[in-house]
């Protein structure tokens, strides 16, 4: 794994969907505790799943842009091949 800190992308800005997604897990264990109807509990984890796979998706786009283009620099269709596999994934996602 790579440690390198200075050139690893920031993630930050996932922060607030990660303590969103750590809320709704919350909630979640709550409704189990008061033995809430097993088709609302399902809806919540299906949200939350949602929101988990929108943050993997941001991530990777990120590594993408920065790691992997780093090691594409001397290839000027670098871009154009990340582009299609950032455009791959959104349309993968929905």
């Amino acid at each position: 794994m790579n440690e390198n800190k200075e050139k690893n992308p920031c993630h930050k800005s996932e922060i607030p969907r990660l303590n969103r997604a750590i809320g709704q897990l919350e909630g979640i264990k709550k409704m189990i505790e008061d033995r809430r109807y097993c088709p609302d509990i399902i809806i919540q984890l299906k949200a939350v799943r949602s929101a988990v796979k929108h943050i993997e998706s941001n991530i990777l786009k990120k590594h993408m842009e920065n790691c992997v283009m780093d090691s594409f620099k001397d290839n000027p269709d670098a871009k154009q091949k990340i582009e299609e596999i950032k455009n791959l994934l959104d349309k993968l996602q929905n």
